[in-house]
C-alpha cells in the first residue's frame, strides 16, 4: 500500500505567522493562521482538514460494506464535526461527531443499521484517531 504525504510549513512567530498545508501530490494547498485556527479568520484549520478526512474515509468504506451486502448506494454524505477544547495545559481534539445522510434504494432501516455499525469499524481513520467518536445516520 503507498504511503500518503501531508506538509505544513509555518512562517514566523506563534501570533505573528502563517502556514501553507499541502498534500505532496498537489492537488490541495491551504493556508492557517492562528486567527483561521482559533477565531474565525478566513484559512484553514488542521482540525477542519482532519474533519474532511474523516468524512472521507468513512463515506467510502460505508459505500464497502453497503456494496459487499449487495447494495449501490447513490450518495453518501458525511458531516464531521472536530470538537477542539483547551484545557489548562493543552489545546485537545475531544471528540468527533460524524453525520452521514445516505441515499440508498431498496435498503429499510433494519438491514441499514447492522452496515452501518460495521463501516464504523472498518474505517482506518475512525480507528488511527484515538478520540471518542459518535456516529449517527439518517436514510434519505
Amino acid at each position: 500500500m503507498p504511503v500518503r504525504i501531508g506538509e505544513a510549513v509555518w512562517n514566523g512567530s506563534f501570533l505573528d505567522g502563517n502556514g501553507i498545508m499541502r498534500s505532496k501530490t498537489g492537488t490541495f494547498e491551504v493556508s492557517f493562521s492562528v486567527g483561521s485556527r482559533f477565531e474565525n479568520q478566513t484559512g484553514a484549520n488542521p482540525e477542519e482538514l482532519i474533519g474532511a478526512a474523516h468524512a472521507g474515509c468513512f463515506s467510502m468504506a460505508l459505500s464497502k460494506e453497503l456494496n459487499d451486502a449487495g447494495f449501490s448506494p447513490e450518495s453518501i454524505s458525511t458531516r464531521a464535526r472536530v470538537h477542539l477544547e483547551k484545557s489548562d495545559s493543552a489545546f485537545s481534539i475531544t471528540h468527533i461527531a460524524l453525520l452521514s445522510q445516505v441515499k440508498c434504494p431498496r435498503i429499510s432501516d433494519n438491514i441499514f443499521t447492522p452496515i452501518y455499525q460495521k463501516a464504523q469499524l472498518a474505517c482506518p481513520v475512525s480507528r488511527a484517531l484515538g478520540v471518542p467518536i459518535s456516529y449517527e445516520a439518517e436514510l434519505v
